[in-house]
């Protein structure tokens, strides 16, 4: 069996920030809170959880010093926070926090703002918050038209579209072109690909490894939105897709009689769940 794991596999910059500040705080502070999952990995959970860090769900349940997380927060819990006399450290992703910036000055020059991503994801959540008071989330392809109506019920003619940094690449592009055939000529428009690179790149590649290979295994938390995307990516470019959390859920039956298998994993991944799949896989190999 040959082995091949995707360069882009593993943290991506935003999360190892995030993890890394984690546990350097929590080398100098007794009490250290994170105001939701850190990341979507409960194995990063866990080892945070063990080395003292306290997570909520609730910026009124902190107590002492409180972590903000990669996918960044709703504007108003800023105030909260202070309001409360809560210290945060902030560890949004930079990339993250760009799209905020961008949202809110459109917002403030009277854009109406398409916000494409997931409508449960803390990182859309978030960022939904600086679109000001014109504004629609887009999660499918279908929900397009529906934005589009309530754009022509606002009579505003200005329209910005944005997306979570996570979004599939494919489904932008499918959107984009929906809306630019759809939309009145008389309407200005703005795109702004504000997907992140790495998981543009990530994405590619995953898709190039699928058509490549016998097997793909997706590494990645179940509740992670960017390492479902790569299973669905691989799923659609590949006979024998296995999505799994970590090195606990690889059943090698699953692989057999397979010559060439592709490794890939999401954002959130740690290194050490990749390379305990990895060393699993190589002793069957040998």
């Amino acid at each position: 069996m040959e082995l091949i794991v995707g360069k882009t596999a593993g943290f991506c910059y935003g999360v190892k920030r995030a993890v890394d500040g984690a546990k350097k705080e929590l080398k100098q502070n007794e009490k250290l809170c994170g105001l939701g999952e850190i990341v979507h990995n409960q194995d990063v959970i866990k080892e945070l959880e063990n080395l003292g860090m306290q997570f909520i769900e609730n910026i009124k349940e902190a107590n002492g010093k409180t972590i903000i997380r990669a996918h960044g927060i709703p504007k108003q819990i800023y105030e909260e926070a202070k309001q409360n006399q809560i210290e945060l450290i902030d560890y949004t992703c930079p990339k993250v926090l760009k799209i905020h910036e961008i949202a809110e000055e459109y917002a403030s020059k009277g854009y109406y703002i398409f916000l494409l991503g997931s409508k449960k994801h803390p990182e859309n959540i978030g960022t939904y918050s600086y679109c000001g008071k014109n504004k629609c989330m887009i999660e499918k392809e279908d929900d397009t038209f529906k934005a589009l109506e309530m754009l022509e019920k606002s009579n505003i003619k200005k329209l910005l579209v944005i997306s979570q940094t996570t979004f599939s690449l494919e489904k932008f592009y499918i959107i984009e072109e929906i809306i630019k055939n759809e939309l009145p000529r008389d309407i200005e428009l703005v795109i702004k690909n504000t997907i992140c690179q790495a998981t543009e790149i990530r994405q590619k590649e995953t898709k190039e490894m699928a058509n490549k290979v016998d097997a793909m295994i997706i590494i990645g938390g179940k509740n992670s939105s960017n390492t479902k995307k790569l299973y669905d990516i691989a799923k659609q470019n590949c006979k024998i897709a296995i999505a799994i959390e970590n090195v606990k859920d690889l059943d090698l039956q699953e692989l057999k009689n397979t010559k060439k298998v592709g490794i890939m994993a999401g954002a959130s991944t740690p290194k050490e769940s990749i390379e305990k799949v990895m060393e699993k896989l190589k002793r069957v190999v040998s």
